[in-house]
């Protein structure tokens, strides 16, 4: 393989040889006739195709990629029911702030005129959940490239679809225009709101730092991290941003979002703060108690990638951009007095912890806990929507950023499996986790076949309660009747066999253990069964 081509290009190769420039590595999808094309162009140009069994798990993998390199993901469907099989994961990468670029085929404008086999408006299909949607005409794949990955790589990401005609894929030109988007500089921030900043900063006796999604989009983790360190300043982050700071520093108070439990703890920290930082917060992943989170007079000061349009909360002072050097610039020179009562932090994280059952023999903390113990340093854990996404967010420590994936702001189920995979592929010696309910990894089964067939050593772990644990809890708490959230087991041992993983059974922490630590030096998936009961998140969430 390539990204060598000649002067003379098709419109499928200047969009592949521009997506190999921007860093990117590995394409996700399933063929059709309308992307062969594509797909042959992308795999000259050096991005490796991996066949999926679902495009919306495509898109998870790519995503999973994006984790690790920095590039946009990229994901590639068919006309029709491929692309519409899409749309759950590209309202997902819209939400949850996921750089991504979406390819699909379409038939001729005159075709489209004449025939309707298969054949729907893909841009306007996508349009109210994507960051942008182009239908690519003839002589503008050189501009329409750039503009996409610009597009899905500034300010606060997302999807961008290139709808491609199949005619267009395969026009040739020696004189594409292809321009070449370069980011704008770090800019700090100067005036009134930064000295205003820095004196809140300098006699604040409450300092605190709430990090969110955004530091991660814009690689700021070690300025936030350091800003933290070096001022004293408590970090509590939201679930995605896990790992921006070490959890296990004396500073770090976790992760944030979705726990009432542990909101009691944290809401009043937060409300008490002299200096309330938010770097890089948005509150797409937060639930409805974290609207106003803070008084009209209190000091916040509010670093965004874009200017508030949310409305979950409005801050006294905000600057719009780069989050590493607006802290750096808040920071320089100011250190608090005298930060925190020196026992308020460590018991508050002890409280915290509390909350998570980390020391009770088995159930789902216990799980968590237990696999924590028998993965490595620098392991990359993935999680699917549910209950057990909820305990793990606080119960796993984090020792890096991206060190915890998941559906954060959508909250879609299906997503542990193909993340993991996305992952793995893209850092094969990378130890990951990915952890399941059982719902959820029925949904997506298929995927494990995926996982055999690129000779991934993945443990996923299925918290076995059979029901949907979140909904059965909140259906009880409203005194309503127990409808569609409970079903019967699957032996999910004798399924992983069957599809040519391996396969454990665990009812206790110490056969977890091993068949994790085993599962990471297999040359295929692991599918451990977790048997925890009905009922078993009472008390915890």
């Amino acid at each position: 393989m390539t990204n060598t081509v000649s002067s003379r290009q098709s419109a499928s190769e200047v969009i592949a040889e521009r997506l190999y420039q921007a860093g990117c590595r590995h394409a996700f999808g399933i063929p059709g006739g309308e992307v062969l094309a594509m797909m042959d162009a992308l795999d000259v140009a050096g991005l490796k195709i991996t066949l999926v069994k679902h495009e919306n798990s495509g898109g998870f993998m790519a995503e999973g990629t994006w984790h690790h390199d920095g590039a946009p993901g990229v994901l590639f469907a068919t006309i029709g029911p491929g692309i519409a099989n899409a749309a759950n994961v590209i309202a997902n990468a819209w939400q949850d702030r996921v750089p991504m670029i979406v390819l699909t085929g379409c038939v001729p404008a005159l075709e489209a005129q004449t025939y309707t086999h298969q054949v729907f408006d893909h841009v306007k299909f996508l349009e109210p959940v994507s960051k942008a949607a182009f239908r690519v005409e003839p002589g503008t794949a050189g501009v329409l490239i750039d503009k996409a990955i610009n597009i899905a790589t500034s300010g606060r990401p997302g999807p961008v679809l290139l709808d491609v005609p199949v005619d267009v894929q395969r026009e040739m030109s020696d004189a594409w225009y292809k321009p070449r988007f370069r980011p704008q500089s770090a800019m700090a921030p100067a005036g009134a709101d930064l000295d205003l900043a820095q004196g809140w900063l300098r006699s604040a006796k409450r300092p605190l730092l709430l990090a969110g999604v955004d530091v991660l989009t814009q690689s700021a983790s070690d300025a936030v991290a350091r800003f933290c360190v070096e001022n004293s300043v408590p970090l509590i982050t939201t679930y995605k941003a896990k790992g921006v700071l070490d959890e296990a520093h004396a500073l770090s108070l976790g992760g944030a979002g979705l726990s009432p439990l542990a909101d009691k703890i944290l809401l009043p920290l937060i409300q008490s703060s002299d200096c309330l930082i938010l770097a890089g917060y948005d509150p797409v992943e937060m639930r409805i108690g974290w609207r106003d989170l803070f008084a009209a007079d209190q000091n916040v000061i509010d670093i965004s990638a874009e200017r508030n349009s949310h409305y979950m909360h409005q801050a006294p002072v905000n600057f719009t951009g780069d989050i590493a050097a607006t802290l750096s610039a808040i920071g320089a020179g100011s250190v608090p007095e005298a930060p925190w009562p020196s026992d308020e932090i460590p018991a508050t994280k002890s409280a915290l912890q509390e909350l998570c059952f980390l020391g009770e023999v088995w159930g789902p903390a216990a799980v968590v806990d237990e696999a924590r113990k028998a993965s490595p340093a620098g392991t990359v854990a993935t999680v699917d929507s549910g209950a057990h996404r909820i305990v793990l967010s606080h119960v796993w420590q984090c020792d890096a950023p991206h060190g915890l994936l998941q559906s954060s702001a959508l909250c879609t189920m299906g997503c542990a499996v193909p993340l993991a995979i996305g992952r793995k592929i893209a850092e094969p010696d990378r130890p990951v986790i990915a952890f399941v309910g059982d719902a959820g990894v029925e949904m997506f089964l298929g995927e494990l076949a995926t996982a055999r067939d690129h000779g991934l050593g993945i443990p996923v772990v299925v918290f076995v309660d059979e029901q949907l644990g979140l909904i059965e809890l909140k259906q009880r708490g409203s005194e309503m009747r127990n409808l569609g959230v409970e079903f019967p087991g699957t032996d999910f041992t004798a399924v992983a066999v069957a599809m040519g993983g391996a396969g454990v059974t665990c009812h206790d922490r110490a056969s977890l253990n091993d068949a994790i630590q085993t599962a990471y030096g297999r040359n295929t998936f692991t599918l451990i069964s977790a048997v925890i009961g009905r009922n078993a998140y009472d008390g915890r969430i």
